[in-house]
């Protein structure tokens, strides 16, 4: 049987790399196809073969620009030599052609967001600076056209896999596709708790990004004189800076770490807040795996791995007030940190190539 690994670009490390790399294990020998690959800044696929498309020359920055462009890629590739393809998508991916004979899987990691759920996210902050205005009106113009295509990609799959029940439904409504949810892997047994008697202060680890909320951590953690910290880098970083001009002293910034970083962090924190509304969230499921709890967004992916008052609290709406109350109740609980750390458990790598492999079976 001959298998192809497809997704959309490998210039950066997060939830859908991860995804690929546990693919990757289970087939080691299936050949790579994506629009745009850059080695220096994700080196973990050294070992395989890797075919990057013709957008490959672009320069990586430019990627965001031309949707279109990897339409036009993924929607010509020919994969009818392959028995098995499997796609991580959240863009154009999944729209690669098949032999009829053959089985395409697609883990689909949300609907196409710039077209569907964030549209005017991206609308009020498209995330190319200077460029914003052009970006409004380019987005504004082809959108229509864009969603036609989004739509008919996502058909051409045999069988859709997806990270929640969240985005099962998002699947569900834009799409109209059944999903099966087998959750996205997360490599918990590196994120296990230092024992200490005492945690001290809130931690958010995050690209910071505007659709991200993170404003709301700052907002609420200086209103309550509560200790933040932020670790991570993006678009959104000066702003949040100044945001916090003149309370140093509790919220604190640092940059983007490694694993281990991260983990002695997290180990050391006495919860972590979750703002934004995501479909699945992988830093939430490391910090439950160090045993500490998280204050989420009660909507979107974390529903899938919060109880209330036992690994963490929801909150229902983003606003400052409500993040604050949520807050002020965490302070109500006392959470066993060894059953905090056990909920994370059933998101392992190890499980999701379990779940994934014997999926796989069931389709061929």
């Amino acid at each position: 049987m001959k298998v192809a690994l497809v997704c959309d670009w490998l210039d950066g490390v997060g939830g859908a790399e991860q995804v690929l790399w546990e693919l990757h294990q289970l087939y080691p020998k299936a050949p790579i196809y994506t629009s745009t690959y850059r080695p220096t800044k994700i080196d973990w696929f050294t070992d395989a073969e890797v075919r990057a498309g013709w957008l490959n020359v672009m320069p990586a920055g430019l990627r965001k620009f031309v949707p279109f462009l990897r339409n036009a890629y993924f929607g010509r590739l020919d994969l009818t030599e392959y028995d098995l393809i499997i796609s991580s998508s959240g863009a154009e991916a999944k729209g690669v052609k098949k032999r009829a004979d053959a089985v395409h899987i697609c883990y689909l990691h949300a609907p196409t967001q710039y077209y569907w759920q964030k549209y005017d996210d991206y609308l009020e902050d498209p995330g190319f600076g200077l460029l914003d205005p052009i970006a409004r009106v380019g987005l504004k113009m082809l959108v229509g056209r864009l969603r036609k295509v989004d739509f008919k990609f996502a058909q051409r799959p045999d069988f859709i896999v997806t990270a929640s029940n969240y985005v099962k439904a998002e699947i569900k409504k834009y799409y109209d596709r059944d999903a099966t949810v087998i959750f996205p892997p997360v490599k918990v047994g590196k994120f296990t708790g230092d024992k200490l008697r005492e945690r001290e202060g809130f931690v958010v680890s995050s690209r910071q990004v505007p659709w991200k909320r993170l404003d709301l951590a700052v907002r609420a953690c200086m209103k309550l004189g509560e200790p933040l910290t932020l670790v991570g880098e993006g678009s959104e970083h000066k702003k949040l800076r100044q945001l916090a001009r003149g309370r140093e002293d509790i919220i604190k910034f640092l940059p983007t770490t490694d694993a281990e970083g991260v983990r002695r962090i997290l180990s050391r924190s006495k919860g972590f807040i979750f703002p934004s509304l995501e479909p699945f969230g992988i830093a939430p499921i490391e910090a439950l795996a160090t045993g500490t709890p998280v204050i989420a967004f009660g909507k979107g992916g974390a529903l899938d791995y919060i109880e209330d008052g036992k690994n963490g609290v929801l909150f229902g709406k983003q606003t400052v007030e409500a993040l604050c109350e949520a807050i002020k109740k965490f302070h109500k609980i006392k959470f066993d940190s060894g059953g905090v750390a056990r909920s994370a458990k059933r998101f392992s790598d190890k499980n999701f190539r379990k779940e994934f492999a014997n999926f796989v079976k069931m389709k061929l």
